[in-house]
């Protein structure tokens, strides 16, 4: 591998003074690379939105979503997937995060495992990759070995196959079904690709998940409806969603989850005046998409109203 070739471990040119100056201006000087970094995210958002319509197709067909990477770039996409289950109340098994040389690679630099390109493809069969599912590959430089023979063999598999990368004309990007190539520019130090490749990584998985999960009705208005309620801090949170979306007070939104068992179903039975089996029966048939369930409920008691007024017309 020539690293002269690799965008990410290019020399900066503006930070070559960077040892001779006080903390504020070295702190300085990093922040103004880093505001480079959502600019090239912006640049790349057409390639975004179409992984994230091939996720959501996943999704609604049984599939998942599994993210591959070595070092920091498996870090984030571990941290993207552990985020999900709390956040969006999914499953474990839906957002997957593979990194090179396992758990133990998490806290500590495993030598040798993100040249690995076994123990890449037998991780891959592990997860038992088809069709249904997209792999989107992680690292700064598009070069990495353990990723590259990840997504090979997932695309071998017949998965769709996403990169995230941050270096031009990689092997990545050329196996990718959709490449995501953010030119966030030589690091402030050298070759550290956890600064500004980190942080571009981070803001595109952001994106990804964000979007999908909204797009398969996990979010009401700007609201995380499907929240698990596992802490204390949770379960604050879940009473003042329910609040926040219905106009209730505190103590009307926990008397309605204690009620309902979930967010959605409180926040519909106390929108829709619904009670009991109906209110899961609804989520369940517009797919948990709770705004569409709200309408067709408001829509069914305006019908019924309707037609008690024609009814009590006639009568008269």
């Amino acid at each position: 591998m020539n690293l002269n070739n690799i965008l990410t471990e290019k020399r900066n040119p503006n930070t070559m003074n960077i040892d001779e100056l006080s903390s504020i201006d070295i702190i300085k000087m990093i922040n103004q690379e880093d505001k480079k970094v959502p600019a090239a995210v912006e640049s790349i958002l057409p390639e975004i939105a179409d992984m994230v319509d091939k996720i959501v197709n996943s999704f609604q067909n049984g599939g998942r979503l599994i993210y591959v990477g070595a070092g920091t770039s498996g870090r984030l996409g571990v941290l993207d997937a552990s985020e999900c289950p709390p956040t969006y109340g999914t499953d474990q098994s839906l957002v997957v995060g593979l990194i090179a040389g396992g758990l133990k690679a998490l806290q500590l630099a495993v030598e040798g495992a993100e040249d690995d390109q076994e123990q890449a493809k037998e991780d891959i069969k592990n997860l038992y990759v088809s069709e249904k599912d997209c792999v989107i590959g992680i690292a700064a430089s598009g070069r990495t070995p353990y990723t590259i023979s990840a997504i090979k063999q997932a695309k071998e598999l017949g998965a769709t196959v996403g990169a995230v990368i941050c270096s031009p004309h990689s092997e990545m990007a050329n196996v990718a079904d959709i490449s995501m190539f953010v030119e966030a520019g030589p690091e402030v130090i050298t070759g550290s690709t956890r600064m500004k490749a980190g942080t571009a990584q981070k803001l595109v998985l952001n994106m990804l998940t964000t979007a999908s999960m909204i797009k398969i009705g996990k979010v009401y208005s700007n609201l995380m409806v499907d929240v698990q309620s596992t802490n204390e801090k949770l379960r604050v949170r879940a009473k003042a969603i329910v609040a926040e979306a219905t106009g209730v007070s505190l103590a009307d939104a926990e008397d309605a989850l204690r009620n309902n068992g979930s967010v959605k179903s409180a926040i519909l039975s106390i929108v829709t005046g619904v009670k009991g089996n109906d209110v899961q029966e609804t989520l369940n048939k517009h797919t948990g998409k709770l705004k569409a369930a709200i309408e067709e409920l408001m829509k069914k008691n305006t019908n019924s109203a309707c037609s008690k007024r024609r009814i009590k017309s006639a009568e008269e």
